[in-house]
């Protein structure tokens, strides 16, 4: 089983959290009562909505870690599962995105959002 179906299995018991297909129709997707959290694009890349404030609050923390990929001006970040421990990442940053979105919209969170595996953003390992 590959990392991103054993991260997408432990997400899918959470009970903040159904799956539904990604907005931008690519892969699998997991949802909140508030918005798309989460995009498994790959057996190893999932696309996670942080929201403006989430990412401008802990910037200096996400670019430090190596299976964090950030896109300028996006609300959505890129964790690559390469080890176990990307999966422990992953689901600390799948909390802070729920956290994220039950504060509500951020008036720079405008216009919807879009994840990164969107045609046209591409993703920068910072």
């Amino acid at each position: 089983m590959t990392l991103a179906l054993r991260a997408m299995d432990r997400l899918a018991n959470w009970a903040d959290l159904d799956e539904t297909a990604p907005s931008c129709g690519n892969g699998r997707a997991l949802r909140s009562a508030q918005a798309e959290i989460a995009h498994f694009h790959t057996a190893r890349d999932v696309d996670l909505h942080l929201t403006t404030w989430a990412i401008r609050r802990f910037e200096q923390d996400l670019g430090s870690a190596t299976a964090v990929r950030l896109v300028p001006g996006a609300q959505w970040v890129t964790v690559r599962l390469e080890v176990d421990t990307d999966i422990d990442l992953l689901m600390t940053l799948v909390s802070l995105a729920l956290r994220a979105h039950q504060r509500g919209p951020v008036q720079h969170d405008t216009p919807p959002p879009r994840c990164t595996a969107h045609p046209g953003v591409p993703a920068q390992r910072r």
